[in-house]
């Protein structure tokens, strides 16, 4: 279950609105839009970036940051170079499958000759790939491997087994994908010798199936294959295939972690590939070597935990020398551990009660790396450059709000995109010590309208737990807010485990809804306890084999603890909240239930043994183990608690959160004599969109508040 965001979607035409007011109209019709860079990437040479623009892909000089032209005329919706940047890959048209696949139509482009292939004779195919060399392009299409000779367009099947719902090649089943971040299962080595690929074996996977009711006069069934915790998974190999010969071997990992194959990492060195593999209790992963000429394995180290490690974002990356960073808790914050080519610690590269949130790169000539860091606060994201060698750090973007950076190949540049909660996104071009160069976009005209509408800023605070911790919140008041006053408070969050809801970013999802909400009379709050991220591995790890019951514990202290303020009605405290944040709300409403009036659960997990295997483990362990961290922690279980008004929202046909959920959370209920309102939306999956769903959703919502809170 990754963080889900929720995401308000245009679906009205713009209609006259009541000035100085921030309404629904307004939300969904676009009028707060703001403006972004699609597509930012460096070329080779380090002076030139490309973006997609409308007509086309367009290049840019960093010196000037003036447009040069376009690489290519039309319309794409993604772009993806060769190494060499002699080919280039387009998408021309997709189509949805899960959360990361698409089926889509690709053609690649000469840039030398600027002749046109299309890839698989122009029928949808899913995660292609370039060859190192720009000779080939490596493919998906039903669940089979396949390439394709750019020179002679001869089309080559590497595998003949792939079958729907049984046997997949190279491609992430559907919680492989879900949960480990990807779709892709398969690459090239460095010299286009060979491709090592996952095979998936899902045929003793329950298969879930989702009525779809459409307009048909019967409905018809999706089916899919989907473990849930305690179940079997697919029964994963990893493959060899030589291009000299065309045979594909399967690689011996019986000596090694080979339940989950998670990852598959090409090196700086020809011949080689690396797996990242775990068993089915996610607190070890073995990092090995594969040698594609002989096929032989090496384990280069074994990462451990007491609890769990997040095989869902590794960070590995390989240097020139074939050394290698690697991104680990061990010392009970995230950072970037130095190894050389044979798996040996050279040393801790970055140190602090601060964690490293992404990785960008490292300039061989600098001996730096570039990094994106907590290091200004939890709440804030910060780039900064690294010596590697000396470990001497340099702050290069802003020293608050969410920053990310996109380099130039050379790091002598970057475009660095920032936002704060008060302030929506800017793109700025730097140079590589942080010196600004020109601002490149600025979403000022969008602030402008929010101001005018009467915008009001969070504020940020921490808020004590009965565990002594201090939870990062923020709140958000009504724009003549009177301290002599009581008003009702709104609680938003998440909670998920590694998640974060209160940060110094600015918020493109429910925040605008939020501010519809204090303006009508509403205080606004949200709170990260224990579980969430970006505060250090204690604070995220305490709900380990308990997944819910130290969450809900922190929410509700937190409703105390507003409540005790002498602006708030503690008489009149609600909840909402999403996926797993629909759980917690489900919680809420029962083990808190003379704490909150009210609650609205969209989408809720509510018991972890209808959710899949790999999330739900990685925290639990397996029903099996642990049956007491599933029942006990289970609104189901709580159904005879429930007072308050109960607002519960699921989509028919969500294959993450079945509606499966909500129907067990129903018949709880009915049979504690309960009364609770309920909303379904036909054929709609986890995120409840299309056509006029989310605005019709919110106005439900917003009623629902407004009538009993």
């Amino acid at each position: 279950m990754k963080r889900f965001i929720l995401t308000l979607t245009i679906a009205a035409a713009f209609q006259s609105v009541t000035a100085q007011e921030i309404t629904l109209d307004k939300i969904y019709s676009g009028y707060y839009r703001g403006k972004g860079i699609a597509g930012i990437t460096s070329m080779k040479n380090g002076e030139n970036y490309l973006v997609i623009e409308q007509g086309g892909i367009a290049k840019y000089s960093y010196k000037t940051s003036q447009k040069e032209g376009n690489i290519v005329d039309g319309q794409f919706e993604s772009y993806e170079f060769s190494e060499d940047e002699s080919k280039i890959l387009l998408l021309k048209e997709s189509e949805p499958i899960y959360r990361h696949s698409f089926l889509g139509k690709f053609e690649v482009k000469d840039l030398k000759s600027g002749k046109t292939v299309a890839l698989y004779d122009g029928k949808f195919v899913q995660e292609p790939r370039f060859s190192p060399d720009a000779t080939k392009v490596a493919f998906i299409a039903d669940n089979n491997l396949f390439y394709q000779d750019l020179n002679s367009g001869k089309i080559t099947q590497i595998t003949t087994d792939g079958k729907k719902n049984s046997i997949i090649n190279g491609l992430a089943d559907w919680v492989y994908e879900e949960e480990f971040g990807h779709a892709r299962q398969y690459e090239w080595t460095k010299n286009s010798d060979a491709i090592v690929f996952v095979k998936s074996d899902e045929s003793e996977v329950p298969e879930i199936f989702i009525p779809i009711y459409g307009k048909t006069l019967y409905p018809s069934e999706m089916r899919y294959k989907y473990p849930k915790a305690g179940e079997n998974n697919s029964k994963v190999s990893a493959q060899l295939y030589r291009m000299d010969n065309g045979k594909t071997s399967p690689l011996n990992l019986s000596s090694f972690k080979n339940y989950y194959i998670p990852n598959v990492i090409q090196t700086a060195k020809p011949d080689e590939i690396v797996l990242i593999t775990s068993e089915r209790i996610q607190n070890a992963s073995d990092v090995l070597k594969v040698n594609t000429k002989t096929g032989t394995v090496q384990k280069l180290f074994t990462e451990t935990d007491e609890k769990w490690i997040d095989t869902d974002s590794p960070t590995l990356e390989f240097l020139e020398d074939d050394s290698f960073l690697w991104g680990s808790e061990r010392d009970g914050n995230r950072h970037l551990y130095w190894y050389d080519k044979d798996g040996k610690l050279k040393k801790q590269v970055t140190k602090g009660n601060w964690e490293v949130t992404d990785y960008y790169g490292y300039n061989p000539k600098s001996k730096e790396i570039y990094v994106q860091t907590t290091e200004k606060g939890s709440i804030n994201k910060v780039v900064s450059k690294v010596n590697i060698e000396n470990g001497k750090s340099q702050l290069i973007s802003n020293a608050e709000g969410n920053n990310s950076a996109s380099f130039s190949k050379n790091y002598n540049y970057f475009i660095e995109t920032s936002s704060t909660a008060s302030r929506p996104y800017t793109f700025v071009l730097k140079d590589g010590t942080g010196k600004v160069v020109k601002e490149l976009q600025n979403n000022d005209a969008q602030l402008q309208k929010l101001k005018a509408d009467n915008f009001v800023e969070k504020e940020f605070m921490t808020i004590p737990n009965e565990a002594g911790d201090q939870m990062n919140a923020w709140i958000i008041k009504p724009k003549n807010f009177d301290k002599n006053k009581k008003y009702p408070l709104f609680m938003f969050q998440y909670s998920g485990p590694g998640s974060q809801q209160v940060a110094n970013s600015w918020d493109n999802g429910n925040a605008l809804w939020f501010e519809m909400l204090a303006q009508k009379g509403y205080i606004v709050a949200c709170v990260d306890g224990r579980g969430t991220g970006y505060k250090g591995a204690k604070f995220k790890k305490v709900t380990y084999m308990n997944l819910g019951k130290y969450e809900i514990e922190d929410q509700i202290a937190a409703a105390k603890w507003f409540g005790n303020q002498s602006y708030i009605d503690k008489s009149r405290i609600g909840m909402f909240g999403w996926s797993f944040g629909g759980y917690m709300t489900s919680l809420a409403m029962t083990k808190g239930a003379d704490v909150f009036k009210m609650g609205i659960a969209v989408a809720p997990v509510t018991n972890w043994r209808f959710y899949d295997s790999v999330y739900t483990e990685r925290f639990l362990r397996t029903p099996q183990e642990n049956s007491d961290g599933y029942d006990k922690n289970s609104p189901t279980e709580y159904a005879n608690l429930l007072k308050g008004k109960f607002l519960l929202i699921h989509g028919t046909a969500d294959d993450n959160v079945h509606f499966q959920n909500s129907m067990q959370f129903s018949e709880a209920l009915i049979q504690n004599k309960k009364q609770f309102d309920f909303m379904a939306y036909p054929d709609k999956n986890h995120g409840i969109y299309g056509g006029q769903t989310r605005p019709q959703l919110y106005q439900k919502m917003t009623d629902f508040i407004l009538e009993n809170l």
